[in-house]
């Protein structure tokens, strides 16, 4: 299994576009001991040929334009990019999608509630079937593998299985409208299988629990969530806002955070990703990035292979 990292921020990048927080600032003023990065987009294969993306961000585009393996390579407008498994309906992780309307074939895979979100309620998806078989969606069920297809129906050899970490929808998603969906199809956690191997991608998680914590063991690569690095992050950067908890993410840093309750992880690689601008592990000359980096850590980067 090929695995690529081609955005590691959370939503807004990295420096985000309307923020000057020090992590920011110092970055556009070239005095920052870390690196800028896109908004969390992975890449998977299991042949090397077809590729599906976790999710899709906004900078997809140009993610894709920095990845040759992802380029066009025999014909017109035929790309080896076969669909997208999706983890939630936040709009960081699907509007990448309608960059991707140009006719090609493509299979998305999500839960059966985030698709009715995007297939029901937002005229703008119906721009992904203009045409017959334009793009196929599969439901994907809770705790069920599903064998990653390509829009024929050939199989790319590898096995998705969605897990649930949270209940919370999008914003944009009426109280109303998620009274009617499934709670647990919200925010999926997305295990995949390939050649014996067994990635984890999980980057929004609002607890850890002992069940988790086993699944995790089994894996090979675990890419977790690293969105904030304490619980009231964006309140002492901000003034305001919501706690991490409130937004469906657990912090990294703290003696509830998930540096220490996965401190005792037997996975042989594992990264931080979806990192918030405000975080500071993203100084690579601060504490926090020292404290993720004695722990056995890494911090997700733009243009990782696995």
């Amino acid at each position: 299994m090929q695995i690529k990292i081609l955005g590691s921020a959370a939503g807004g990048g990295f420096p985000q576009w309307n923020c000057a927080c020090s992590n920011c600032w110092a970055v556009r003023a070239g005095s920052f001991q870390g690196k800028a990065r896109s908004q969390a987009q992975v890449v998977v294969s299991g042949d090397g040929k077809s590729w599906f993306l976790l999710g899709a961000s906004p900078d997809l585009r140009w993610q894709i334009e920095a990845t040759p393996e992802l380029h066009p390579r025999n014909g017109i407008r035929l790309s080896p990019i076969a669909g997208a498994v999706l983890a939630s309906a936040d709009l960081d992780h699907v509007l990448g999608l309608l960059l991707l309307r140009e006719l090609q074939p493509l299979h998305v895979f999500g839960t059966g509630s985030v698709l009715k979100v995007l297939r029901e309620d937002n005229s703008f998806f119906g721009m992904l079937n203009r045409s017959p078989k334009q793009v196929e969606w599969s439901a994907m069920k809770l705790n069920e593998p599903q064998r990653l297809t390509i829009a024929s129906g050939e199989d790319a050899g590898l096995t998705c299985t969605p897990v649930s970490l949270g209940t919370r929808y999008p914003a944009y998603v009426k109280a109303a409208r998620a009274g009617h969906l499934t709670p647990d199809d919200a925010v999926v956690g997305l295990l995949i299988e390939g050649n014996g191997k067994r990635l984890a991608y999980m980057s929004a998680v609002g607890k850890i629990d002992e069940k988790l914590l086993q699944l995790l063991d089994s894996v090979d690569v675990l890419l977790f969530d690293g969105t904030f690095w304490s619980e009231d992050e964006l309140i002492r950067v901000e003034s305001s806002g919501a706690t991490a908890q409130q937004m469906g993410h657990i912090p990294v840093g703290g003696i509830d955070g998930s540096l220490w309750l996965l401190a005792h992880l037997k996975t042989a690689r594992k990264m931080f990703i979806h990192v918030n601008n405000t975080n500071p592990m993203l100084d690579e000359s601060g504490a926090e990035y020292r404290a993720v980096r004695d722990a056995g850590w890494e911090i997700a980067e733009d243009g990782v292979d696995l």
